[in-house]
């Protein structure tokens, strides 16, 4: 109960100082936050961290299907392996509309 007492106060707060700071103020965060995003360094940065966590999540999988592979339930894997072969097809992007590039 406290921590949704906490978060009700922290939302009225952060409602009544955003009108207070207006339209104009909005605007001005929102072109800010453009402009890093359209910063060079910070896609570059962004996009290898992407690539790097699709690594780490490759490697991870072989680990846990290695380890827990004969374990599931065939329906189970039955369902993972058409859900696989269902996603293959979609042109490398995901549901998030982003590639494996």
């Amino acid at each position: 109960m406290r921590y949704r007492l906490t978060f009700v106060a922290g939302l009225a707060l952060g409602y009544v100082l955003g009108t207070r700071a207006g339209r104009e103020r909005y605007e001005q965060l929102r072109k800010t936050a453009r402009q890093v995003a359209q910063n060079p360094a910070v896609r570059n940065t962004a996009e290898s961290a992407a690539q790097q966590g699709r690594e780490f999540a490759g490697k991870a999988y072989h680990v846990v299907t290695e380890k827990v592979g004969d374990r599931v339930p065939d329906s189970v894997a039955d369902r993972v392996r058409s859900l696989r072969e269902r996603n293959t097809g979609t042109g490398g992007g995901d549901d998030w509309g982003t590639t494996n590039t």
